[in-house]
């Protein structure tokens, strides 16, 4: 057995469990906190959920945490500090923010965006050897995927669902393409990252017990961001090879139907003095929703859709690694 896929198991195993552990007594302090979902008004047909627990991504974020402990990598340290981070911006808006502002359910998007921001300037005054765009590019696609997958959470085992199957994905990438260098730390990271979901997965499955909240989907999203540039983009010893981002770009479909529609819809209503460029609500899951689908269609919808994605990004690295 490949000693990185023996030490993802291992890691697995203890993150799965830490998770597993941890649930019912995190569970436990949310209710005893009263740490709760506000539905948005613009949201009608999620009126059912008010009051369902929030922050429930704290469950995965022990198992990650542990897992990434036990089958540490010096590589990791800035992923482990970047997940820390964003749980910390999660935390501010899922539960300082409403007890100190009361009215408000959290941070603006522009306050957000800043603090996600500040990690990787960071690194740029620490690494001053990385080319500027190397880093920028790091914390576009980190973005990205913080802010898409943070879109999903809000329908029974629709973030749980996508965030497993990405999970998968990606270790299953690393071990399609051979021990490279960066198998050794962001292999073991993605086989972690699906065994830290299931826990979750089970209280998040319908009926809902708990929601994820923006302190498990941004650090989580974070993490995907950055083990999906270490398994496509950069190779060895830094190297970037491009044409990785058109193969892999098939397994990004949900997160950029998620993601895309929601700024343009903003930047449309501001612009146009309230007119929508798109006659569906953003995220698309809302608009499925409005339209009139039931939640578990539109939840096994977008689940099945990216499993399909995520086989054929699968396809076409295996096809392009026969070629070599």
């Amino acid at each position: 057995m490949t000693d990185w896929i023996r030490s993802g198991l291992v890691s697995s195993a203890v993150a799965f469990g830490s998770a597993l552990i941890a649930a019912p007594v995190i569970l436990a302090w949310l209710k005893k906190t009263n740490t709760r979902q506000t539905i948005s008004a613009h949201v009608p047909e999620h009126a059912e959920k008010q009051g369902t627990p929030t922050m429930g991504g704290l469950i995965v974020l022990i198992g990650l945490i542990a897992g990434m402990v036990i089958g540490w990598h010096p590589e990791n340290a800035f992923t482990l500090g970047l997940v820390l981070w964003y749980a910390a911006i999660g935390y501010v808006d899922d539960f300082l923010v409403p007890r100190l502002f009361p009215g408000k359910r959290g941070l603006g998007w522009m306050q957000k965006l800043i603090l996600e921001v500040v990690p990787f300037a960071f690194l740029w005054i620490m690494s001053p050897n990385t080319p500027f765009w190397v880093i920028g590019l790091t914390a576009f696609v980190v973005l990205f995927f913080a802010n898409a997958y943070n879109f999903t959470d809000g329908m029974d085992g629709l973030a749980g669902g996508v965030g497993l199957v990405l999970s998968l994905t990606l270790a299953i990438l690393v071990a399609v393409q051979g021990p490279y260098e960066r198998a050794v730390p962001y292999g073991p990271l993605a086989m972690v990252l699906a065994a830290s979901i299931l826990p979750f997965l089970f209280y998040n499955a319908p009926p809902a017990k708990v929601f994820m909240g923006d302190v498990g989907s941004l650090p989580i999203g974070a993490a995907l961001g950055m083990v999906f540039l270490q398994t496509t983009l950069f190779g060895p010893r830094g190297a970037v090879y491009w044409p990785a981002a058109l193969w892999a770009a098939p397994m990004l479909v949900v997160l950029l139907a998620e993601l895309v529609p929601v700024p343009l819809q903003i930047a449309s209503a501001k612009l146009r003095k309230g007119k929508r460029l798109f006659s569906f609500k953003t995220p698309v899951h809302h608009g499925f929703q409005a339209a009139g689908w039931p939640e578990s269609r539109v939840v096994w919808m977008f689940i099945l859709v990216q499993i399909a994605s995520s086989f054929l990004t699968i396809g076409i690295f295996v096809w392009q690694v026969w070629k070599w």
